[in-house]
């Protein structure tokens, strides 16, 4: 049986989960898909399982878009337990911290750690970028499944959790320079500067990021702020990343003020497009 003739488990189908789900069946895969909220969400072509245990059942590699690693590690749970399992790769795209997954690859399933970036209009472009880590076998086994979720992947590493690393540095990243951008051209507005001026001069020199790139022109200035993602999963993120660095002993004075701004954020309007951080920022 060729990759593509194997059926293909999917656990989460929620926007980004439903993308990419849709996207292994639009690369030929037949797909065997469950969400918790039931067989709505379930992407065309696709086939709805009633439960994890059914998708063990039917798929020999399953991938997961979950929202933390507590739900990640009750279905990998239902997964390894389920009888008569067929499964035995798990591919998850989720983003669960260092700790959850060497805690996950522990679970008695062959584990590859693929955490994604670019948002769900990324997953549906294929231009998201999944970079995933685990043993070379491991890999191996699962790259035609991997090359179906998006057309940009890189491999980081060699064991589950390092890909983790890079991602929750990632988001880091994204967090520190749209809270910062936020807060800078707040301040060029009170200085009677127009936004918009700002952010191409921004794009044309040092001052340039994603969120000057992306965010300000796609959500911010065009009153959007509907990138898919919130702040209450981007202020885990960011917690997320703060604990791993404690755990490791690194430096962390940037991320404090980070992880602050974001907790407030998610605090004051819990589950808000996380691009709405400009008007939290600048005060409306």
């Amino acid at each position: 049986m060729s990759a593509r003739e194997a059926p293909v488990g999917f656990v989460g189908l929620g926007a980004m989960g439903g993308a990419l789900a849709s996207n292994l069946v639009r690369a030929g895969f037949e797909v065997v898909a469950y969400d918790a909220a039931g067989p709505a969400r379930t992407p065309t072509g696709a086939r709805w399982a009633p439960s994890a245990a059914d998708v063990a059942r039917a798929a020999g590699t399953v991938v997961l878009s979950l929202p933390d690693g507590k739900v990640c590690g009750e279905v990998v749970g239902d997964l390894a337990g389920a009888r008569d399992r067929r499964v035995t790769h798990v591919v998850d795209t989720s983003t669960v911290g260092v700790t959850a997954a060497l805690d996950l690859a522990a679970l008695g399933l062959a584990y590859v750690d693929a955490p994604v970036s670019g948002g769900v209009a990324g997953a549906r472009a294929r231009t998201l970028m999944v970079m995933y880590a685990g043993a070379d076998a491991d890999c191996a086994r699962v790259e035609p499944v991997l090359d179906g979720l998006s057309d940009r992947r890189r491999r980081v590493g060699d064991r589950p959790g390092q890909a983790q690393a890079l991602k929750l540095a990632n988001n880091f990243l994204s967090a520190t320079a749209l809270a910062a951008t936020s807060e800078a051209v707040a301040f060029g507005r009170a200085a009677g500067l127009d936004p918009a001026v700002m952010v191409q001069v921004l794009n044309a020199s040092s001052g340039r990021s994603g969120a000057t790139a992306d965010k300000f022109p796609d959500e911010v200035l065009s009153g959007r702020y509907a990138s898919g993602f919130s702040n209450t999963l981007m202020a885990k993120d960011v917690r997320l990343y703060l604990a791993e660095v404690a755990r490791l002993g690194g430096a962390r004075s940037v991320g404090a003020v980070t992880g602050s701004v974001w907790e407030e954020f998610s605090a004051a309007e819990p589950g808000a497009d996380f691009t709405r951080v400009y008007p939290f920022i600048a005060g409306g």
